[in-house]
């Protein structure tokens, strides 16, 4: 028989292997469940609907989030209600990354609210405002005294910087009325769209300013220009296209007519694109016009339907996310992979659309 001894050492082994199990386990269901919440191959994009601003919502596979713009203040929070429901719906509890294109309200407004939704880590704008109505002085004014208040990190952008967020690569092709002057990578070939010469008026604007990037996800790219005006656009491609072509284009300034001009569109050659206009704001005729009439395009998703546009000029009604006269608030998710295959899904509709690796 057993001595008493020998038993209570025996029951102790016995507790520390099923306490290292346990422990084993945990650990094991622990990265299980991270990995379910960011597959280690998949990028996703929020278009969040706030009206006519911007806010978009990226998350890396490392679970790194970077947010483009903040929408509105005002409106009882509703813009910055929308930016943490879509953070809540990636499975995060902190935004990463902030970055704000220019200082206009529909952009930069919604940052002393958006503070006091959810922690933020860093901000990132092209530097001092240089538009100075006394509107867009106050905005401005506001989002330093956020800065100052929280001790928020941030950084201030050039083009050609590469910014620090995980999983993806993000380049600056423009910022503060600079542009890049030497091309991304594989990009540089002269434009024949150049050949016929067009003048687009000089924006003296914040929208001129505006914080533009390229990202790259894998074979997936990405451009995103805020509301940088034609006259910049330009500058972009031509006489060289600096940027070469992209998968998914980010329509400038909600689709107004200042920018997206056919010369960069065009140039460029999306084979999709995603128009953040509000439905009283953007969605000019002239640029949804130009998007879908260019090369290789295969489609147009818009936050809103544009009464301007109307059913000869507005895209599919199965591709618009909030129709004529629902303010509900619905957006758009795109899920990228990195052999360039990427998904959009109408969040109105549940209706999705895959887009197959490019050959």
């Amino acid at each position: 028989m057993f001595s008493r001894s020998l038993r209570a050492s025996l029951n102790a082994m016995r507790l520390r292997a099923f306490t290292l199990l346990f422990f084993v386990m945990l650990a094991t269901f622990s990265r299980a469940e991270k990995q379910a919440k960011h597959p280690t191959d998949i990028l996703r994009v929020f278009f969040i609907d706030v009206e006519g601003g911007q806010a978009t919502l990226f998350v890396s596979p490392s679970g790194q989030s970077f947010l483009v713009d903040v929408g509105w203040g005002g409106h009882d929070f509703r813009d910055a209600d929308r930016i943490v429901a879509a953070a809540k719906q990636a499975g995060l509890t902190k935004i990463d990354y902030v970055l704000i294109t220019h200082f206009h309200p529909d952009h930069v407004g919604g940052v002393p609210q958006l503070a006091q939704r959810i922690p933020v880590g860093t901000f990132i704008d092209h530097g001092i405002n240089r538009e100075f109505t006394p509107e867009i002085t106050k905005l401005y004014e506001d989002y330093q005294q956020v800065l100052v208040q929280h001790g928020y990190e941030h950084i201030i952008a050039r083009p050609g910087d590469v910014l620090p967020i995980n999983g993806m690569d993000v380049k600056v092709v423009s910022a503060d009325g600079d542009v890049l002057r030497t091309p991304l990578r594989g990009a540089g070939k002269p434009n024949e769209l150049c050949n016929t010469p067009v003048d687009y008026p000089e924006d003296k604007s914040e929208n001129a300013r505006s914080l533009g990037i390229h990202i790259t996800f894998g074979r997936l790219t990405l451009l995103d220009l805020g509301d940088l005006t034609a006259d910049k656009e330009v500058e972009l491609v031509c006489r060289n296209n600096l940027l070469g072509y992209v998968d998914v284009l980010v329509v400038s300034h909600h689709g107004w007519k200042e920018s997206s001009s056919p010369l960069l569109v065009h140039s460029i050659l999306p084979r999709v694109a995603i128009m953040d206009n509000g439905e009283t704001k953007g969605g000019s005729v002239s640029v949804l016009d130009t998007v879908k009439s260019s090369p290789g395009l295969e489609d147009l998703w818009q936050l809103h339907y544009s009464p301007e546009g109307g059913e000869l000029h507005n895209t599919q009604p199965g591709r618009i996310a909030n129709l004529l006269g629902k303010d509900e608030g619905k957006g758009l998710e795109l899920t990228g992979g990195r052999d360039g295959s990427f998904s959009v899904m109408n969040e109105r509709t549940g209706e999705t659309k895959r887009y197959a690796r490019p050959q």
